[in-house]
């Protein structure tokens, strides 16, 4: 069972509302004690030392906000992590290839707080890039591969390389070793279109045309999963936008936009157990 941690202000704020209606002789009848439910239909999408969390809106009349929280296991301890009066958070604190599970609770207008959502929702966040080039490996041999684990241009033949480029008598590939597997995810509208890379139809040849617009998986050699989508091509190099996952083997890949609602610093210091 997920198990929420409050700050301090949050619980003496709690009682004070109680011990105030326990003084009115009339807290029976004007008193709400009745939280909002759990909210539900959490996503959470992880990006660039960041994660996106959306949920749906609650329906309570006298809601006030909402608490987020996380743990670094779904039936460990919650942290509180910030607050939204809307139904999306951005958690800017989050580190790169760090799982976190993500919960939220409703709070409304007379201090009572919800148990957390159910959902299981995590995401681990993960690097990415923008406007790379490589070059064709026919003519600029020590420029046309790429390496995701250092984020930089390296020679084709690198032990580092994880693809590079070819320009074939007019026709452009992306190619890959016989220890990594590519595949071509089809058109695409940004890099954020492919959420999870795929656990099959990888290309056979360990190479797939290059096309503008498409977007491409790549399993490297290392077991790490990225993908790239080309935005433009001549004859002699190719640009791209990218992003890799740090985590061997984890298949999460998209961001999710948004905006910044209330706080994003982790709340560690001097919680309690409710």
């Amino acid at each position: 069972m997920k198990k929420i941690l409050l700050s301090v202000a949050v619980v003496i704020n709690l009682l004070l509302l109680q011990a105030c209606n326990v003084n009115d002789p009339n807290h029976h009848d004007n008193f709400d004690n009745t939280p909002p439910a759990p909210p539900s239909g959490i996503q959470v999408i992880n990006g660039d030392n960041r994660v996106d969390l959306s949920w749906t809106r609650n329906r309570e009349n006298d809601l006030a906000g909402y608490n987020i929280y996380y743990s670094a296991s779904y039936d460990g301890k919650y942290y509180l992590l910030g607050s939204s009066s809307s139904n999306s958070y951005i958690d800017n604190g989050a580190t790169n290839g760090v799982l976190n599970y993500y919960a939220v609770t409703a709070y409304d207008q007379s201090g009572n707080e919800s148990d957390l959502s159910k959902d299981v929702v995590y995401a681990t966040p993960r690097p990415e890039g923008f406007n790379q080039s490589v070059f064709d490996y026919l003519k600029f041999p020590g420029s046309a591969g790429y390496s995701f684990s250092n984020y930089s241009v390296v020679a084709y033949n690198d032990s580092l390389t994880d693809f590079f480029f070819e320009n074939y008598n007019g026709k452009y590939y992306l190619d890959v070793y016989t220890d990594t597997d590519i595949l071509d995810a089809g058109p695409t509208s940004d890099i954020y279109d492919i959420p999870f890379a795929p656990a099959s139809g990888w290309s056979p040849t360990k190479d797939t045309t290059a096309v503008i617009g498409h977007t491409y998986v790549i399993w490297t050699w290392s077991n790490h999963y990225a993908k790239i989508r080309v935005s433009n091509i001549t004859s002699e190099r190719i640009v791209f936008d990218w992003a890799y996952q740090l985590v061997p083997g984890n298949t999460q890949l998209k961001p999710l936009p948004g905006r910044t609602i209330g706080t994003t610093k982790r709340n560690l210091v001097r919680m309690l157990v409710r």
